[in-house]
């Protein structure tokens, strides 16, 4: 209806090209009612050179490990406490998975909630710094 000859509406020239060809020019009207968030950036993303990694390990890890860590020097024993450093791992966060069987003095960035109840009750202690 309304273009003539019925060989003019055959093609996709007359509907203005395929898809969404022409969602710039002549179907903006269309764009802007039906897809108003199809162009343009949506959202953040930070860059990963500002975003600090977060490498993590387990106090069981760091328990289990013990004798390792002292013959390396990463690790030391005074009176009955172990004193780890696990920044000098390469470590910042300490997490509370496994089991503390040895008085631990660790010092690390952060600690989970769990991993500072577990050195307390082994008779450790979580120094953050």
């Amino acid at each position: 209806m309304g273009r003539g000859c019925a060989k003019r509406g055959r093609g996709s020239g007359e509907k203005g090209g395929r898809g969404l060809s022409g969602g710039h020019k002549q179907k903006w009207s269309y764009i802007l009612r039906y897809m108003p968030e199809h162009f343009g950036k949506h959202g953040f993303v930070r860059p990963p050179e500002v975003s600090a990694e977060v490498r993590s390990i387990n106090v069981g890890e760091l328990d289990e490990r013990l004798d390792d860590l002292v013959q390396q020097g990463i690790a030391r024993q005074e009176e009955k406490k172990f004193v780890v450093d696990a920044r000098k791992l390469g470590f910042n966060k300490v997490l509370g998975g496994g089991r503390v069987t040895h008085p631990l003095e660790i010092t690390a960035g952060e600690f989970s909630e769990q991993a500072k109840r577990k050195l307390e009750e082994a008779g450790g202690k979580a120094v953050e710094g």
